[in-house]
C-alpha cells in the first residue's frame, strides 16, 4: 500500500485509486448510468396527466410497465425522480421492459400525501383513473407491446393497483387487459375485508415487519381470493420494512403519518438487500410468465 507523504498528501496511486472508487461509487448509485426519461401527457378527465418514460434502447415492440408510486410522490423537492423509483427503471429497461410512470400528485400540483387523512387524490378512485389513462395511452403507441402491459406499485399506489386489477375496473375497449400486476407493500385493510379479487395474476411482496401496513391482512386478502379469482401469490419477506426494495436507505423511523398499523403515526422504513434481490428476480419472473 502506498502510504500518505509526511505532509499527510497520498501519493499519486492513492489519488488513482480515490479517484476509481468515486467513480465506482457513482456508478452503483446510479447518478452516473441512470438514463433521464422522457416527460409525456397523458389525457385525462380533468386536463393532463404528466408522466415519465423510460425506454430500452431499440424500436421496440416491448412490454411495458405502469408503475404507480407511493404516498411520498414520484419526484424529490428537486424535481428528480426519486432514487427508488430510477433504480428500478434502470433495471426493468436494461429486462428489456418499458416503463411509464404517472405522476399522479405533482401533475396536480401536490406534495407528499403521506401524511394526509383526507386526500384529494384518492387511490381507490383518482390513482385507478390515472392507471386507466396510462394503459390507453399505451395502447395507442407503435412500441408497446400491447399484451404485455403490466402493473407495478409501491404502497398507495400499490393500493390503486389493487383497486385496478378487480373485475369491476375492467375497461372493456377491445384491447388486451394488464398482463400482471405486483404490488409492493400495500394497505390490505379494505381489500381483505370486501373480497377482494382478481382478473389478472397478482404478486403481492410485503415486508413481515412492515408497520405501515399489515402483512397478515394482505395474506387474508390473498387467500381469500383463491378458487374466484385469477392467479394471486404472496410473499412475506422476514425481517424486512416498508422500503426494503431501496438501493441505500438506512433503517430510519417516520412519525406523523397518515397510516401506521398501531394507530400512533410512527413506521419505519429500512433497505434490505437481500429481500430486494429477491424481490427484483421475482418481478421479472411474474412479468415474464
Amino acid at each position: 500500500m502506498v502510504k500518505p507523504g509526511r505532509n499527510g498528501v497520498a501519493g499519486p496511486m492513492r489519488i488513482a485509486l480515490f479517484a476509481l472508487a468515486c467513480l465506482a461509487f457513482l456508478s452503483w448509485s446510479g447518478h452516473a448510468a441512470w438514463a433521464a426519461p422522457d416527460e409525456v401527457s397523458l389525457p385525462i378527465k380533468d386536463g393532463a396527466l404528466r408522466a415519465f418514460l423510460f425506454k430500452p434502447d431499440g424500436g421496440g415492440p416491448f412490454p411495458t410497465v405502469v408503475a404507480i408510486h407511493g404516498c411520498g410522490g414520484l419526484s424529490e423537492s428537486s424535481s428528480q425522480i426519486r432514487t427508488t423509483y430510477q433504480a428500478w427503471a434502470d433495471f426493468l429497461t436494461k429486462a428489456g421492459y418499458a416503463v411509464l410512470f404517472p405522476d399522479s400528485y405533482g401533475s396536480r400540483d401536490l406534495g407528499s400525501q403521506c401524511g394526509v387523512r383526507e386526500r384529494p387524490v384518492r387511490a381507490s378512485r383518482e390513482r385507478v383513473a390515472d392507471i386507466i389513462a396510462a394503459r390507453h395511452w399505451l395502447i395507442g403507441q407503435p412500441w408497446v407491446r400491447r399484451d404485455r402491459i403490466s402493473l407495478l406499485g409501491w404502497s398507495n399506489g400499490s393500493n390503486s393497483l389493487l383497486w385496478a386489477v378487480r373485475p369491476a375496473s375492467a375497461v372493456r375497449d377491445g384491447a388486451p387487459d394488464f398482463w400482471t400486476a405486483v404490488a409492493l407493500y400495500p394497505d390490505c385493510r379494505r381489500n381483505s375485508r370486501l373480497s377482494w379479487s382478481t382478473r389478472v395474476p397478482t404478486l403481492v411482496l410485503i415486508g413481515a415487519e412492515d408497520d405501515w401496513f399489515s402483512a397478515h391482512e394482505c395474506q387474508q386478502m390473498v387467500d381469500g381470493a383463491k378458487g374466484r379469482s385469477a392467479l394471486a401469490r404472496i410473499v412475506v419477506y422476514p425481517g424486512a420494512y416498508q422500503g426494503f426494495d431501496s438501493d441505500n436507505l438506512p433503517f430510519q423511523e417516520r412519525t406523523g403519518m397518515a397510516t401506521s398499523r398501531d394507530g400512533s403515526g410512527r413506521v419505519h422504513v429500512a433497505a434490505n438487500p437481500a429481500a430486494r434481490e429477491d424481490a427484483r428476480r421475482r418481478v421479472v419472473e411474474w412479468f415474464g410468465q
